[in-house]
C-alpha cells in the first residue's frame, strides 16, 4: 500500500462518536423512537428567540465586572507610594464618578476614599492636592442624598480649610479646595457656613486692597468670591454683616481679569434678587453711576481684550444690565434627555453653573440620575425607566431603518446617473 494511503484505525471512542460512518446500521435502529418531535421543536426555537438576549445580557454583565475590577484596582491604587502613580488613581477615578452614578458601590468603600483624600490633602504633592479636591466633591455629589454624606464632609471640610488658607500651597490646589468647600457646606448646610464664608471672604478681599495681582492669584480669587456667592444664597441677607458694599463691587468691576468682572456681575445680581424679594433693602439698587459702568461692559470693545472675552463679558453683561434696569429674570432652558431644565432666577443660575463646574462632562447624566443635583434644580422625582426606554429602538430596528435608508439613497443615485446626458461640442 502506498505511503499515506493507511486505512485509519478506528477505536470503540470514535464509532461512538460518530466517525464511524462506514458501519451499516439502519434506518430503524437510527432513529429515536424515545424522542419527541413537538420537544426538539420547542428546544430550538427558544435558543432562536433568546440567544440573541442572553448573549446581550452576558456582555453586559462581563463589562460590569470589568468596570468594577478596574475602578476598585484604581481605589486601591489611592494608597501606593508613587505620588504620580496616585494622582493618575485620583484623577481616574474623578472621571468615573463624573460619568457614572453608582452610590451603592461607592458606600461600601467610601471610608477608604476619604482616607486617600484627607491624607492626599495633607500630605500630597500639588497636582494630587488638586485631584484629591476635585475628588472630594465628587465623593459628596455621588453620596449626597444618603445620611453618611453629612458625615464625610464634616470629616473633609477642616482639611480643606486648612489648605485653602495655607500661602505655602500652590495657587491651583487652593482653587479647587475653595470650589470643594463651597459645595461641601452647600451641600449640607451645617454649622461650618460661617467660618466658611468668613475664610473665602478673606481670600476675594485682596482684589479689592491688593494693586498688583498675578494671573493665577486672580483665578484663584474669582473662583473664592464666586463660591462665596454660592453660599450666600443659602442664608438671610438680613442678618449677614459681611455682604460687601455696592462701592465695592463697583471697584470688582473696573479688575483686568475676565473671571473676576464675571464673579462680580454674578455677585451683584444675586444680592440684588434678594434684596428685591425683601422689603425696605433698596440700599442695594445700582446708582446711575453702576448702571454707567454695566453699560460699558456690556457694550465693550477695547482692542486689548481678546475677541472671545468680549463676546464672552457682553453676552453675559447684558442679561445683568436687563435684570438691573428692567427687573427681567433670565430664562434659560436646558434639554437633557426627555427632560427640559428651566432656570429663571439667578440663584437657580448660580447653582446650576458651580454643579456644571464640578461635574463637567458628566452633568447631563446626574441631572438625570442623581436624587441630590435633582433635588437641588427642583427637578422633581427620577423619571420611570420604562418610560425612558420605551422610545429606544433595538438594535435589530436600528439595523432595518439603515438598510432601508441605504436602499433609498441606492436607489436615488441610480436614477440620477440614469438620466445624465453627455454633451459635445
Amino acid at each position: 500500500m502506498p505511503r499515506g494511503k493507511r486505512r485509519q484505525h478506528r477505536t470503540a471512542i470514535d464509532v461512538l462518536g460518530g466517525k464511524g460512518r462506514d458501519i451499516d446500521i439502519s434506518d430503524d435502529e437510527s432513529y429515536n423512537d424515545n424522542a419527541s418531535v413537538i420537544s426538539n421543536a420547542s428546544c430550538s426555537t427558544s435558543v432562536d428567540e433568546f440567544s440573541c438576549a442572553a448573549t446581550e445580557d452576558t456582555e453586559d454583565q462581563l463589562l460590569n465586572d470589568a468596570f468594577e475590577e478596574k475602578l476598585g484596582d484604581a481605589i486601591d491604587g489611592l494608597t501606593q507610594k508613587s505620588a504620580q502613580g496616585r494622582t493618575t488613581s485620583f484623577e481616574f477615578v474623578y472621571n468615573v464618578f463624573c460619568k457614572k452614578f453608582i452610590p451603592e458601590y461607592i458606600i461600601n468603600r467610601r471610608m477608604t476614599i476619604t482616607d486617600s483624600i484627607e491624607r492626599a490633602l495633607r500630605k500630597g504633592g500639588d497636582n494630587e492636592k488638586a485631584a484629591a479636591a476635585n475628588l472630594a466633591c465628587l465623593l459628596c455629589i455621588q453620596l449626597g442624598s444618603i445620611d453618611v454624606a453629612e458625615d464625610i464632609c464634616q470629616e473633609l471640610l477642616p482639611t480643606l480649610m486648612f489648605v485653602a488658607n495655607d500661602e505655602s500651597v500652590p495657587l491651583l490646589a487652593r482653587e479647587k479646595c475653595c470650589l470643594a468647600i463651597a459645595l461641601l457646606t452647600f451641600i449640607t448646610c451645617n454649622e461650618k457656613i460661617d467660618a466658611a464664608m468668613q475664610l473665602l471672604r478673606n481670600l476675594w478681599n485682596r482684589l479689592i486692597h491688593s494693586t498688583t495681582i498675578t494671573a493665577p492669584a486672580a483665578s484663584l480669587y474669582s473662583t473664592a468670591l464666586s463660591s462665596w456667592c454660592l453660599l450666600l444664597s443659602t442664608i438671610s441677607i438680613r442678618n449677614s454683616s459681611a455682604i460687601p458694599t455696592l462701592s465695592e463691587l463697583s471697584v470688582l468691576l473696573d479688575s483686568a481679569y475676565l473671571e473676576v468682572r464675571m464673579a462680580t456681575g454674578e455677585l451683584l445680581t444675586i444680592l440684588l434678587e434678594m434684596a428685591r424679594e425683601c422689603e425696605d433693602m433698596d440700599e442695594y439698587e445700582p446708582d446711575e453711576e453702576l448702571i454707567t459702568k454695566l453699560r460699558e461692559l456690556a457694550t465693550d470693545s477695547q482692542k486689548s481684550r481678546a475677541k472671545k472675552d468680549r463676546k464672552t463679558q457682553r453676552s453675559n453683561f447684558r442679561q445683568i444690565l436687563h435684570y438691573v434696569e428692567l427687573d427681567e429674570p433670565p430664562n434659560i432652558q436646558i434639554r437633557f434627555g426627555q427632560e427640559i431644565l428651566s432656570m429663571n432666577t439667578w440663584t437657580k443660575k448660580k447653582e446650576y453653573d458651580v454643579l456644571c463646574q464640578a461635574l463637567g462632562s458628566g452633568m447631563n447624566l446626574h441631572m438625570t440620575e442623581n436624587d441630590l443635583v435633582r433635588d437641588i434644580l427642583n427637578l422633581g422625582p427620577k423619571l420611570c425607566q420604562t418610560k425612558l426606554l420605551s422610545n429606544k429602538q433595538s438594535k435589530l430596528e436600528r439595523q432595518q431603518i439603515n438598510a432601508a435608508n441605504f436602499k433609498v439613497r441606492t436607489k436615488s443615485r441610480a436614477k440620477v446617473r440614469d438620466k445624465r446626458t453627455a454633451f459635445i461640442d
